[in-house]
């Protein structure tokens, strides 16, 4: 009965964010290559006190309900690339589509940070 359960709510858990996936996931090795060359700017949408415990080296911290608010500290010629709690966070996706309504040219990172710390990757 469980193991039906779960797949039920996988099953809608996947319908819903597949439905939101034409924001075009950037995979890890992707945003790693990007950001080296300076061609990305990283937003974490998590709430301050989560990212102060942990982030991705040089991200910005702009919590999804200050978003809007603070569009001007986001530079217009570069990618914009946000993150959360992982890949069915929706803060990421939500922030995706209100950057992109301002006209940024905006992805979201396909993982969340849980799984950038457990690959080892390199944190703040």
């Amino acid at each position: 009965v469980g193991e039906r359960h779960l797949k039920e709510a996988q099953t809608l858990i996947d319908t819903y964010l597949e439905s939101r996936d034409h924001l075009e996931p950037l995979p890890r090795e992707e945003l790693l290559a990007r950001a080296r060359e300076g061609l990305v700017t990283v937003i974490d949408v998590r709430p301050p006190d989560e990212y102060a415990a942990g982030h991705v080296p040089g991200a910005i911290n702009l919590p999804l309900q200050e978003l809007e608010k603070r569009l001007d500290e986001l530079p217009r010629d570069r990618e914009v690339v946000a993150y959360c709690r992982g890949p069915h966070c929706v803060l990421a996706f939500d922030a995706v589509e209100r950057l992109r309504e301002h006209g940024f040219r905006a992805r979201r990172l396909q993982d969340g940070f849980p799984e950038w710390r457990s690959e080892g990757l390199a944190t703040e």
